[in-house]
């Protein structure tokens, strides 16, 4: 992670790099002529493409793609040192280096979003199981398994604050058990239009069917378009917390109060 940063940090640095690096390795090729050959060469600029790939900057592989036809075609083919090709097969093999190397640059970013993915459903599946570990063992008390969820599920979701509350005012947005997002009573593509800004989004916090409260949920400096599954996240995390209040109700957070359950009723 700290890696990934500093590349973010500098992406204008790394793209000059990552053109520079081509240049430089056929400036050195072009003194070996006529012990190398160009497909040899060829070969040898394609492992800077995926140097500069591995970056999980698609620009930089892009611009080392170009970078190593151009210098390949410059340095290492006849005529030398003139942006002009007269072999029929070192055309072939510039614009295969050119081609193979812009689609290694994408499969080798395709392979970090997957593995950024992975890390990320394994990082939620873990904040999960913490709470669901410590609801059942019973190790915090109620208003620290509360804080504990509210900043996971802004963490999660990249929203701006959570707080929980037991009461049953009105909210316009709600997302579902499934991971569906309602907006007054219907559904909406948060996928591509984000979540409401302009009002709170309720999560129930519920077990065996009874609503203990519900966390509401405010995203108004900037539009963020979670995923179904990180919404769904959200949901599993307050529902271990409708378990933490079923099972022990004395240590309901101070000055709130919780919706009345339907065995408690007076006749």
């Amino acid at each position: 992670m700290r890696i990934e940063s500093v590349l973010g940090t500098h992406r204008a640095h790394v793209v000059v790099v990552a053109g520079l690096l081509p240049l430089a390795g056929c400036a050195v090729l072009s003194a070996f002529r006529d012990s190398v050959a160009n497909t040899n060469a060829a070969l040898g600029l394609v492992l800077l493409v995926v140097a500069a790939a591995s970056t999980g900057i698609r620009a930089a592989g892009l611009v080392a793609a170009l970078s190593a036809a151009v210098w390949f075609d410059f340095f290492l083919t006849e005529p030398y040192n003139r942006f002009t090709i007269t072999d029929p097969a070192d055309i072939e093999t510039a614009v295969l280096l050119m081609g193979v190397g812009a689609a290694v640059a994408e499969i080798a970013l395709w392979g970090r979003r997957q593995q950024a993915r992975a890390s990320r459903e394994q990082g939620y599946l873990d904040g999960v199981l913490r709470t669901a570990s410590a609801v059942s063992a019973g190790r915090s008390s109620t208003d620290s398994l509360i804080g504990n969820v509210c900043a996971q599920i802004v963490e999660v979701l990249g929203i701006d604050r959570c707080r929980f509350d037991s009461g049953n005012g009105l909210v316009l947005a709600t997302i579902e058990e499934d991971g569906g997002v309602t907006y007054n009573a219907r559904p909406i593509d948060v996928r591509r239009l984000g979540l409401p800004t302009d009002t709170e989004i309720a999560v129930l916090a519920q077990s065996g069917g009874v609503v203990h409260g519900r966390f509401l949920l405010t995203s108004t400096s900037n539009v963020v378009h979670p995923s179904r599954e990180q919404l769904r996240v959200a949901v599993a995390l307050a529902n271990q917390i409708g378990a933490a209040l079923m099972t022990t109700p004395s240590q309901h957070p101070p000055g709130e109060h919780l919706p009345e359950r339907p065995d408690d009723a007076r006749p």
